[in-house]
């Protein structure tokens, strides 16, 4: 059923997310044991929110129709819909990286304080993203209606989710379901921030900064290494690594490839010290409006390297 078996591993941590949220709606009292289940939570929906990521650009399995579902509980694991990935990443970022047809161009994070550009990024791009996507699934209701009815059946189906846990226990519910979800989609968005701040994006190699510790990428599925999912999107999650060295690490300034997330979170917002990735102090130029983009008559979430529906 699967196209590679090392989906295996994200295919685990999938059964560690709900498996973890079950026995934690059970345990039901909030205490140290609640803290611990909910931190596994919060990392196990951000694997899915990689993994949907992983998943938009490489189908997991052999048939469509598993993709379909696998999308679906991608959406309840991460609290967004996996189809929504398309507009904001695959047409957004991949096609314009920090441009102003990009809704989360790094440009958008203008405070002094560093900090808060990452942790309130997701607040800083919400309302452009939401617009893009507003904007594709207009467009593709007519134009591509398999696509529209997948965004709608995750849609609905998270819903149904949301509004019944709320029912059952609306505090177990904002604990257990509502903030692993928020975290996830922070996670998800603010590392766009991460890879590509004071890069530079006319060059071949030097447009992305990749994270390379191997701890990092055994929980990230190898999403460390983006220069070279930028260059081959479509390229497996576990084949990365290997790419990486042979057709990145000889060609790439040595500052974009960091040892440890850790350190550079510490260095870079901690000490607030945002640089270009020669080691410049860096703040971006004035960040242009929003480019309006319709997607053009032919382009289908295919071409845009949206494989699984």
């Amino acid at each position: 059923m699967l196209r590679r078996r090392a989906d295996l591993y994200p295919l685990s941590t999938h059964l560690i997310y709900f498996g973890t949220l079950i026995i934690a709606w059970n345990h039901g009292t909030f205490d140290w044991v609640m803290c611990a289940l909910i931190a596994l939570l919060c990392l196990t929906a951000f694997q899915g929110a990689v993994q949907n990521h992983n998943a938009i650009h490489c189908p997991v399995f052999k048939k469509r129709w598993m993709n379909r579902i696998y999308q679906v509980v991608l959406t309840l694991i991460y609290g967004h819909p996996s189809s929504s990935f398309v507009p904001g990443h695959n047409l957004g970022h991949h096609k314009a990286t920090n441009s102003p047809k990009d809704a989360m161009r790094t440009s958008k994070a203008r405070f002094k304080l560093h900090i808060l550009n990452v942790l309130l990024f997701i607040l800083i791009v919400a309302k452009s993203v939401a617009k893009a996507d507003s904007a594709y699934t207009v467009a593709m209701r007519k134009r591509h209606p398999v696509w529209f009815r997948q965004l709608m059946t995750e849609i609905v189906v998270l819903w149904a989710f949301n509004i019944g846990l709320l029912i059952l226990d609306w505090k177990l519910a904002l604990a257990l379901w509502f903030f692993p979800h928020f975290y996830a989609q922070w996670g998800i968005t603010g590392i766009n921030l991460l890879q590509h701040d004071g890069c530079d994006l006319e060059s071949k190699y030097n447009h992305s900064r990749n994270f390379v510790d191997p701890f990092l990428n055994l929980l990230a599925f190898n999403n460390g290494f983006h220069t070279i999912h930028h260059m081959r999107p479509g390229l497996h999650w576990s084949l990365t690594k290997k790419a990486h060295e042979e057709e990145i690490a000889p060609h790439i300034h040595p500052n974009l490839e960091q040892k440890s997330l850790f350190r550079y979170l510490f260095v870079t917002y901690l000490l607030n010290r945002r640089e270009d990735y020669l080691g410049n102090p860096f703040f971006p130029p004035p960040d242009p409006p929003d480019e309006d983009w319709i997607p053009a008559p032919e382009e289908t979430p295919e071409d845009l390297g949206a494989v699984t529906v």
